[in-house]
């Protein structure tokens, strides 16, 4: 997995703010769902065809996040066998801003899934577009190479040109956290919210 698969998306959000956070509306479609974090191979599919994310999992990469911009909700971007493909290939996951089918067999082979939900019925394979451009995705703009984690947290985005700024930003905020105990936590955490509570006019 990808160096940032160890940094939640939590303390990531945290760090990058809500613009780099995907909406909830892209979701685990199964779970328990493991952690995913890798470079984002982009696709887009208009609605009702799904040609493009079929052609993508033949050439995106070992340990790629396929991130489709749809937004459809009527036709299934993939099935399974396209899951099982892509499985077989190295890709981590899929991230769609649209729905899929077949989620049980996705489910059974554990191949990680983000999407809007399911439908039985599939699209067409007529439009043929660029592979790698920017795309939007739950609201998200993602360029290829972008860096996609995503658990049952949620689903954020890192920008190729901050990777090592966010990831040792990440990395050392999620450290301390891990090495602070819940009463000195909760020593802070008071300590804030009584200062906010006086800033703001309350009185006991």
């Amino acid at each position: 997995m990808n160096e940032f698969g160890h940094v939640s998306p939590t303390t990531l959000a945290d760090v990058l703010g809500r613009e780099r956070v995907m909406d909830i509306g892209i979701r685990p479609l199964w779970t328990p769902m493991p952690r995913i974090a890798g470079p984002a191979f982009t696709v887009r599919c208009p609605p009702g065809d799904n040609l493009m994310l079929h052609a993508a999992i033949y050439r995106a990469q070992p340990g790629d996040v396929i991130v489709v911009q749809s937004g459809d909700l009527d036709y299934a971007l993939a099935g399974g066998n396209v899951c099982a493909v892509a499985h077989r290939r190295g890709v981590a996951g899929f991230v769609l801003d649209g729905v899929i089918r077949d989620v049980a067999e996705a489910r059974e082979l554990e191949f990680p899934v983000f999407a809007r939900g399911v439908i039985p019925i599939p699209g067409s394979k007529k439009a043929a577009l660029p592979l790698n451009e920017p795309i939007s995705c739950g609201g998200v703009r993602v360029s290829a190479g972008d860096i996609v984690v995503a658990d049952e947290e949620g689903i954020v985005v890192v920008p190729q040109d901050q990777l090592d700024e966010v990831l040792h930003e990440a990395q050392s905020k999620q450290d301390k956290e891990e090495a602070q105990s819940l009463d000195e936590w909760e020593a802070e955490h008071r300590a804030r919210v009584d200062k906010a509570l006086r800033d703001n006019g309350f009185a006991d």
